[in-house]
């Protein structure tokens, strides 16, 4: 009974959050048709204010934490990041109308952090004094950046593959209709003159320049520069005086932002794949409870805190709605953003929010006693 109370009182709680609100505040903007818009540079501008606010506070954090006993929950977060991601490509990724690259950018999507969520979180773990690492909240790029670039990596791959195979169809193609090839020294001629490509069918896909060029999209980026900041500088007068004050504003804008996007592509959400909304609102619950269980071998083996398992568990149950959208825009083009954005931001963020937070923290009371 104490499980089932702990959850619907945090459930209620959730349903009257800033974040949550905004995000539906920017749905029925657009639902209702409203002209409302936010420009597109100052979007970029918020997003790019995000992104290096949760870069310095995860150097910072990082910078001065005990790294022995972050070191397994670290590993554990880039574990789980790469794990979703995979989960996606073969479960999703299977399903009937289900796109392949689309699938695997919606499974980064969700293997990425969602910064809103995880703010989220924080607020209502202090709200109820639970406790939990300084540093908890600094494993959300050892899972965003492993998740984005395994999502692009894989894409990528599957991509180059279907060129292959294409290139390879032609060329039996070519070889039905003009007959057997030739040797004309070095070069392999077909019949009708045109040069044999066997030889590109076999070439492999190189990860390493694919990896540094989803590293060094805008996202990611800025990302990384504020990692590299709170980690090598002394940061703690700018960020506590211009970052963190501004930081929930602006991610009340982007909330609005996402929600009416998630609003005008529901529609288009329906037409790709209704599995969409299936995967949506199954997979946060799902990869919650894998980083749950890592979480409580991280507890058992290391005494990581009640509070960090479900910071651990929140941010694998969260969709990104800062790093994820233009870095998966960027290393995924030809995948179809009403798809992933659609799924995340329309389903997967609110079932994060309103379900799994109060869940994982109503969990973590009842088996830790958080």
């Amino acid at each position: 009974m104490d499980f089932l109370s702990d959850f619907l009182t945090n459930f209620l709680a959730k349903l009257q959050s800033p974040t949550l609100g905004f995000l539906i505040g920017g749905g029925v903007a657009a639902a209702v048709n409203s002209r409302l818009q936010i420009p597109d540079a100052i979007y970029k501008f918020i997003v790019f204010m995000l992104l290096i606010k949760v870069g310095l506070s995860g150097g910072i954090a990082i910078r001065n934490a005990n790294l022995v006993e972050m070191l397994l929950p670290a590993v554990f977060a880039v574990i789980i990041g790469i794990l979703i991601v995979f989960i996606g490509r073969y479960t999703l990724a299977k399903l009937p109308k289900v796109k392949v690259v689309d699938a695997i950018a919606t499974a980064g999507l969700f293997g990425a952090v969602s910064g809103s969520t995880l703010a989220a979180a924080l607020t209502l773990l202090e709200g109820q004094g639970m406790e939990y690492e300084p540093w908890a909240a600094a494993l959300y790029p050892f899972m965003d950046i492993p998740a984005l670039v395994t999502a692009i990596v894989l894409a990528s791959l599957y991509t180059s593959k279907q060129k292959q195979l294409a290139v390879a169809e032609e060329y039996r193609s070519k070889q039905e209709f003009y007959g057997m090839e030739e040797d004309y020294g070095q070069q392999r001629i077909t019949a009708s003159g045109y040069p044999s490509e066997q030889d590109d069918t076999t070439q492999k896909v190189k990860i390493w320049p694919i990896v540094k060029e989803s590293l060094q999209g805008s996202a990611l980026s800025a990302l990384l520069l504020g990692l590299a900041l709170g980690l090598l500088s002394r940061p703690e007068s700018v960020y506590e005086s211009f970052y963190a004050p501004l930081f929930r504003g602006l991610l009340s804008i982007l909330m609005i932002v996402m929600g009416m996007e998630a609003t005008a592509r529901l529609g288009e959400l329906r037409k790709v794949a209704q599995w969409y909304a299936v995967y949506a609102f199954v997979a946060p619950l799902l990869h919650g409870f894998i980083a749950f269980g890592f979480g409580m071998i991280a507890h058992y083996a290391t005494g990581f805190s009640p509070g960090g398992v479900v910071i651990l568990a929140v941010i694998a149950a969260s969709s990104s709605d800062i790093s994820g959208p233009p870095t998966l825009r960027a290393g995924i083009p030809k995948a179809n953003p009403s798809a992933y954005i659609g799924s995340s931001t329309a389903v997967g963020t609110p079932v994060a929010l309103a379900v799994g937070i109060p869940l994982y923290i109503a969990l973590a009371q009842a088996l830790m006693g958080g």
